[in-house]
């Protein structure tokens, strides 16, 4: 699997847009930590975003896991780029003329799928330790290591998203129409939702399993959880109850569909005439 990896990260290094993106994609990461740290101070309002409870420990795995979970389409780009750019270049035919087989050519994208996933979820905790550590008002050892089913539930929701992008730049070769499609994919998913909402509530269901909806039911927005807007919230409707939790279902669902994915782009790589 490493000599895998190390073909696909020769590839990685060797693209330029691949470099720009990663790097915009983990800048963003460190101007929301500046950002995060900034006061505003215009006359009678002084306002501060760290002081306002969103980085207190345990809040703030949920919260960055939403948030940043936003910017990953910068990853997305680079893993369809990275996949169009197999068939402009025709690596991939070179790669199996050199004896790679086509087993193996999915296994080095998905192994960079995994490296991506995990080095974003990693910069994830980083980023939000820090930031706990900096502004929570809480920092016993027992609440900043609460709730961390965050983290894996954000690793799980990247590695889907990235495996249905790496599906999608194999089924249309080229990076812009592999995203075209995942936009798609989201209208779709969307009408199916509001068809099921307004006419087959009987069905409702049956959306846990859509995979855009499986990997939002990983983290649920977290806003309010706030306190203050959580008040609010009762206030206007006594009966607001949510769950804010990790769903397992929704990680089983996620996971089935990240193999469906790799198996269906190995069967795609198959039937094609290379």
């Amino acid at each position: 699997m490493l000599r895998l990896f190390n073909i696909e990260f020769y590839k990685f290094i060797r693209s330029r847009s691949a470099k720009v993106l990663s790097i915009i994609y983990f800048a963003l990461f460190a101007f929301i930590a500046l950002f995060s740290s900034i006061r505003f101070n215009f006359g009678v309002v002084d306002f501060r975003v760290a002081e306002q409870g969103i980085f207190n420990f345990p809040y703030v795995w949920h919260f960055n896991a939403y948030f940043l979970a936003v910017l990953k389409i910068f990853l997305a780009i680079v893993i369809v780029s990275l996949m169009s750019s197999e068939y402009t270049n025709r690596t991939l035919k070179q790669n199996l003329i050199d004896g790679l087989s086509k087993w193996e050519f999915i296994q080095s994208k998905f192994s960079m799928v995994v490296v991506l996933s995990l080095t974003s979820t990693l910069a994830y905790f980083i980023i939000s330790l820090i930031l706990g550590l900096v502004f929570s008002d809480f920092t016993e050892a027992s609440i900043i290591f609460s709730d961390m089913e965050y983290i894996a539930a954000y690793f799980v929701k990247l590695l889907g998203f990235f495996s249905l992008c790496m599906f999608l730049g194999i089924l249309v070769k080229r990076s812009a129409f592999a995203l075209g499609f995942l936009f798609l994919i989201w209208v779709l998913e969307g009408l199916v939702r509001l068809f099921i909402n307004f006419e087959a509530k009987p069905l409702e269901f049956l959306k846990q399993f859509l995979p855009l909806q499986a990997m939002s039911n990983l983290i649920v927005e977290p806003v309010t959880k706030l306190e203050a807007v959580s008040s609010a919230a009762n206030q206007l409707n006594p009966e607001f109850d949510k769950d804010y939790g990790v769903p397992l279902t929704a990680i089983i669902i996620v996971l089935v569909w990240t193999v469906i994915f790799v198996l269906g782009s190995y069967k795609l790589l198959q039937k094609r005439d290379l």
